[in-house]
C-alpha cells in the first residue's frame, strides 16, 4: 500500500500574500530615500512593471535595473533602509487574512514555502515576518566581498524557471515530486507553468488573464483581499 503523499503549500508572494508589489514598491522606497532620479527611475520603474504584467519580462535587464541603487550604496546602508522599509512599508500592509491562510495549512501538518520571482534581499525579511522559513527568491550573485553584482545567480525563480527551482528545492528536502501534493496559491498568469504543475492550482487575487484561464479550467479563485 503507498503512502499518503506530502502535503505542501507553495505561496507566490506579490499580490498573492502581500496586496502590493514588494519589489516595486522597494524601488518608489529608494526613491523617496534620494536614491534615484523620481523621474527617470519611475518612469523606467513603472515599465518593467508593465512588462511583467504582460508577461514579457526580460528578468535579468530588471534586476540589473532594481539592484543598481542599492548596491552603490554598499551592504550598512542597504540593509539599515531594508529595515525602514519593512517597518514603514511591509509590515503594515501584511493581512490577518494572509497568516491566517499559512496558519490554516501548518494546522493540517502541510509544509508551507514561498516561491517568488522577486529578489531574495527583498523577500527573505518579508518571508520572515509571514512566518515562513522556506523561501525559493531570485538569488543575487555575490562579489568576492559578498555584495552582489547585479546578476542572477543559478536559474530565476520566473515564469518555467518557478518550476525547475521548485524541483531543486524539493530535491534539497529530500522530497520526489511524485511523493508531494502540491497546492500553489498565485495572483499571476506568469506563473502558469508552476500553477500547470501543481495537483491544486489556486488563482489568488488573480489578474485578468489568470482569471479567465482559471475559470475556463475550474480551478480554484481566491479573493484573498477582496476590494
Amino acid at each position: 500500500m503507498s503512502s499518503e503523499p506530502q502535503r505542501l503549500a507553495l505561496f507566490d508572494l506579490d499580490h498573492t500574500l502581500l496586496p502590493m508589489d514588494s519589489d516595486h514598491a522597494w524601488g518608489n522606497f529608494t526613491i523617496s530615500l534620494g536614491w534615484t532620479d523620481p523621474v527617470t527611475f519611475s518612469k523606467r520603474n513603472d515599465a518593467f512593471y508593465d512588462h511583467y504584467k504582460q508577461g514579457t519580462l526580460n528578468v535579468h535587464d530588471y534586476v540589473r535595473f532594481a539592484t543598481e541603487a542599492t548596491r552603490l550604496q554598499g551592504p550598512q546602508r542597504a540593509w539599515e533602509a531594508r529595515d525602514r522599509f519593512m517597518r514603514d512599508i511591509i509590515t503594515p500592509a501584511i493581512q490577518p487574512v494572509a497568516l491566517n491562510l499559512i496558519a490554516q495549512h501548518r494546522e493540517q501538518g502541510h509544509g508551507v514555502a514561498i516561491i517568488t520571482a522577486t529578489n531574495e534581499f527583498v523577500t527573505r525579511p518579508i518571508a520572515d515576518a509571514l512566518g515562513v522559513q522556506h523561501l525559493i527568491a531570485v538569488q543575487l550573485q555575490q562579489d568576492a566581498l559578498g555584495w552582489m553584482t547585479g546578476e542572477i545567480e543559478g536559474v530565476p525563480s520566473f515564469r518555467e524557471g518557478k518550476v525547475l527551482r521548485m524541483q531543486q528545492w524539493l530535491a534539497q528536502q529530500g522530497l520526489e515530486r511524485r511523493a508531494v501534493h502540491i497546492t500553489f496559491y498565485s495572483d499571476s498568469i506568469n506563473d502558469l507553468p508552476l500553477l500547470e504543475q501543481a495537483d491544486h492550482p489556486v488563482a489568488t487575487n488573480p489578474d485578468e488573464r489568470l482569471r479567465a484561464l482559471a475559470l475556463e479550467r475550474g480551478w480554484r479563485i481566491l479573493e484573498l483581499f477582496p476590494t
